[in-house]
């Protein structure tokens, strides 16, 4: 199918589970996005900040970029004064860096905090236990210039999708837990983004509100 079939096609599925569709768009080239953009796509997820910015530079100014990979402190600079949602914060020093980027730019940040859920050691994230504490701190409540709208989590990279599933319904509680309970003016819980091409399915039925899928739209990547 074309890129323009394929985003009508996991648009619907995915909306039809509530949830919005991210395009990874990383490694791919403007006339790619170009194609997802004129049949209504607006959010593209890139995992380099120069590829992002790039694009952003080019590409038409409605897009909705979403920085989606592992984020440098020393690269927020970059991305501040556009980016639309940061979804891998993934350590404190991480979101002091992001609120003081966007001090600079008059800008509140809208950021989801990573969940480490799955079990590798090669993926990032904050563990309940250290996330708890930190929204609970006065630490977290001076960051006027963030807000947390939400959670994002990546599943173990596995064929088990009976546990690839329980991961994803454990951020979801986790979520439910941190809307309940923590009253902190710069959160305000809205958005799960989990779930990517090989278990979007079990992402939506455990609740994600927003869905990365890149090859299963664009193709292989370009590396």
């Amino acid at each position: 199918m074309s890129i323009e079939n394929n985003i009508k096609f996991y648009t619907e599925k995915i909306r039809s589970y509530g949830a919005q569709l991210i395009a990874v768009s990383k490694t791919k080239p403007n006339e790619d996005l170009l194609q997802a953009y004129a049949v209504g796509q607006r959010d593209f997820g890139e995992n380099k900040v120069q590829d992002m910015t790039a694009k952003w530079e080019t590409l038409p100014k409605d897009i909705r970029w979403h920085m989606i990979g592992h984020l440098q402190r020393n690269k927020v600079k970059y991305i501040a004064p556009y980016v639309h949602l940061i979804h891998g914060v993934d350590s404190e020093r991480l979101l002091v860096e992001i609120n003081k980027q966007a001090e600079k730019n008059e800008r509140v940040i809208p950021c989801l905090l990573q969940v480490f859920i799955a079990q590798e050691e090669t993926k990032f994230g904050f563990s309940e236990e250290e996330l708890m504490a930190f929204l609970n701190s006065e630490e977290f409540e001076s960051l006027k210039n963030i807000k947390i709208i939400g959670l994002m989590g990546m599943a173990s990279n596995t064929e088990n999708m009976a546990r690839v599933k329980a991961e994803f319904e454990g951020l979801k509680s986790l979520f439910d837990k941190i809307k309940a309970d923590i009253k902190a003016e710069n959160i305000a819980m809205k958005e799960l983004s989990m779930g990517m091409t090989n278990d979007y399915i079990e992402a939506c039925e455990a609740g994600s509100t927003m869905v990365r899928i890149g090859s299963a739209i664009f193709g292989e990547r370009n590396y």
